[in-house]
């Protein structure tokens, strides 16, 4: 073993090899670093060494900079406003004042006494008999101070005043008494016993359907307010909804109590018409007999999503010719304009939570098989083959005819309670339980055109008038109903009219719940509401 690192001097090298050429030529690393240092040294960044006895008296020497040794003159700002000047000194300010500027004693003992912020003046008129015997000012640094401050602290910059009236800023709407017929007073008044949830005037508007917790239909007089003809179809269950069927050739009026659905023709209509009615419902019945049953996998019967009976004596005698059962409680009926299709709406149930029934068949189809939330409320669309889903939040639009989604419109409501489409077809409001009515125009944008909160509370349905008159209402828990002016033109390049013109109110609010449905005559511009406190009214 040879030992490399030893305190004996070596003859011979331990290894016979040239000395290699880097050790002849200069290095260029070490060139860059001898440079950095240099510049260093330069900069004064790298001081030389000094005695610490010198470095002692350099830093005991203070250094003080003149931080506006290079400060140019500039001129003023256009808007600039020169600082105030000093007020000049009076004859108070004098060492030797005339006597009248003297305080008595009581009066320099009141000024003494006192607080400095109570004090009108910060100092006493003093006589001198010589300039000599002055003494300094004791507050004159803390005055230089706040003047120093005064002028730092309260920049002075012009600045242009528009006058302009805030009255001209808001659009010009036109005033309510220009845009009559509206209802304005409640004219008629329908008794109930306990809460009615829902109404609807039909197509010919003489007759009102109403229907509420005492599990009774009850079908009214318009004009009069005389019950004509009721029929009890929920024993234990509210009635939920009362919709009639579209057209003036039949009449049919539709309501759901828990997961049934009746279809029911009252006695109040002539002979004729009656007889029409009653041929529409029972058509179905043979087409029933004859469809074909849909079977499962295994070859098993599928359960009818819906089942269409008869409901028994005791309600076909008074004029209920039709039960439809479904899966889960119904909140909501919808009918298509021509009569035939209507929809239903089961929140609780979840894949046949949307339900759509032909009436000439007899056949109930669940178009969706599932939806993205929770289902509130549908529509039908006035003109064209087109189907509004409202959930929670959104608006979906789906095509009948190509089965496929067209549309989603969101209100940027927390919660929707109800909409209704314009009969023009590009127009559709949405009301919602925090309180926002939402104006949506379908050709602008998928966002609400306008978004208006006149209640304090949750507003429960909304609706257009379907008879001509550029009306809409919406119904709240406040227990008042607002009525509003919606003028749509088909010029494309001008916006809707939307003005509030009357707020109607009489109902009373009872359990927190208000006015729970509206509709408008189909002739006439009035109002029907529905209120929890167990009364309807019709608004002239």
């Amino acid at each position: 073993m040879v030992e490399y690192f030893t305190g004996i001097e070596e003859i011979m090298p331990l290894s016979a090899a040239p000395e290699p050429k880097r050790r002849f030529l200069p290095s260029k690393h070490e060139a860059k670093r001898v440079m950095k240092i240099v510049r260093a040294i330069r900069e004064g960044r790298i001081l030389p060494y000094r005695p610490p006895e010198e470095r002692e008296k350099d830093e005991d020497v203070e250094v003080h900079y003149d931080i506006w040794q290079d400060e140019q003159p500039r001129p003023d700002h256009v808007m600039n406003i020169p600082a105030p000047k000093a007020p000049p000194p009076g004859y108070d300010l004098s060492y030797n004042p005339p006597p009248e500027y003297l305080p008595t004693k009581a009066e320099k003992q009141a000024w003494e006494s006192a607080d400095a912020e109570d004090r009108e003046k910060e100092y006493l008129p003093t006589k001198y008999d010589s300039l000599r015997k002055v003494p300094g000012y004791e507050k004159f640094i803390n005055e230089r101070f706040e003047r120093s401050l005064d002028l730092y602290l309260a920049p002075r910059v012009r600045k242009n005043r528009l006058n302009i009236d805030p009255a001209s800023l808001l659009p010009k709407l036109p005033r309510p008494e220009e845009l009559k017929p509206f209802p304005t007073v409640c004219s008629v008044l329908y008794r109930h016993k306990e809460r009615v949830r829902s109404l609807a005037i039909d197509p010919s508007g003489l007759f009102l359907a109403t229907g509420g917790d005492e599990g009774i239909v009850r079908v009214f007089e318009v004009a009069t307010a005389r019950q004509v003809w009721h029929a009890k179809i929920g024993d234990d269950e509210a009635v939920n909804v009362v919709r009639w069927r579209p057209g003036r050739d039949a009449m049919i009026l539709s309501a759901a109590a828990g997961e049934d659905i009746f279809l029911m023709v009252p006695d109040v209509i002539d002979p004729e018409t009656e007889q029409v009615s009653l041929d529409l419902l029972d058509a179905g019945f043979g087409y029933a007999t004859n469809a074909v049953q849909a079977l499962t996998a295994n070859g098993a019967r599928k359960d009818p999503v819906a089942k269409w009976t008869r409901p028994g004596s005791r309600l076909e005698d008074v004029g209920v010719l039709i039960k439809i059962t479904v899966r889960s409680t119904v909140k909501v009926i919808t009918w298509h304009r021509r009569g035939d299709f209507f929809s239903t709406v089961a929140p609780t149930a979840q894949k046949s939570a949307v339900a759509i029934h032909t009436l000439s068949k007899h056949l109930t189809q669940i178009p969706f098989r599932r939806l993205p939330g929770i289902a509130q409320t549908v529509q039908f669309h006035p003109s064209r083959p087109l189907f509004f889903v409202a959930t929670q939040r959104t608006i979906r639009s789906y095509d009948l005819q190509k089965q496929e989604l067209v549309k989603i419109i969101q209100p940027g409501a927390r919660y929707i309670s109800s909409f209704d489409i314009h009969p023009g077809g590009d127009n559709l409001i949405v009301g919602s339980y925090d309180r926002r009515l939402l104006w949506h125009d379908l050709d602008l944008s998928t966002r609400p055109y306008k978004t208006m909160r006149f209640h304090s509370k949750a507003i429960r349905a909304v609706k257009y008038h379907k008879g001509g008159f550029p009306l809409f209402a919406d119904a709240s828990d406040d227990g008042s109903l607002q009525i509003f002016h919606g003028k749509v033109v088909s010029d494309m390049m001008e916006n809707a009219t939307i003005v509030p013109v009357k707020v109607l109110k009489g109902h009373k609010v009872k359990s927190a719940l208000g006015v729970m449905d509206i509709d408008w005559h189909p002739k006439e511009p009035w109002c029907s509401s529905a209120g929890a406190d167990g009364t309807c009214r019709l608004w002239m």
